[in-house]
């Protein structure tokens, strides 16, 4: 199957209990999990630091968030560290808990399908669209509210959002 200009390449990211899909350019590299450093007053989806070329990254659990587990595994569990979309400079990477390494996919507007979702089931505000993918069914997860609440998490810790070197 040819590329045509419409196609973008995305990254299909298994989560516990899901999948994400996001654009491949938001990766920066997948590493292998680390138990991370704790954050003092965190909640329970924000597992922690993880060092990574110098700085010390929030490591998130998108599952935990959006109620997918409540429990996750690390048997496995990589680490995929996104660039932030967010305009805060002290705050330019996050770290992901996936379950194995993230696949490479050309997405393209006919094989990208919006899933009907259920009136009655309230979607996370940490999910921007649900989707189908060809045969496999995601979720593009909305980057700037993980963000934000990363921040607000982090600035209950000790008053910084900083990312530390």
């Amino acid at each position: 199957m040819a590329e045509t200009q419409s196609d973008i390449r995305g990254v299909m990211i298994a989560v516990t209990g899901g999948r994400l899909l996001l654009p491949n350019a938001t990766v920066a590299e997948v590493i292998t999990y680390a138990e991370p450093e704790p954050v003092n007053s965190a909640p329970n989806w924000l597992l922690g630091r993880v060092r990574w070329h110098g700085w010390r990254l929030p490591l998130i659990s998108f599952s935990r968030m959006v109620g997918y587990a409540a429990e996750e595994g690390e048997l496995g569990a990589k680490v995929a560290v996104l660039k932030s979309l967010g305009d805060n400079p002290k705050v330019p990477y996050f770290a992901l808990l996936t379950q194995g390494f993230p696949r490479l996919t050309t997405v393209n507007a006919e094989d990208l399908k919006a899933r009907e979702v259920d009136d009655e089931t309230e979607t996370h505000a940490s999910i921007h669209s649900e989707v189908s993918l060809r045969d496999d069914n995601a979720v593009i997860p909305d980057l700037e509210r993980i963000e934000a609440a990363i921040t607000e998490a982090l600035s209950l810790e000790d008053g910084t959002v900083e990312v530390e070197a």
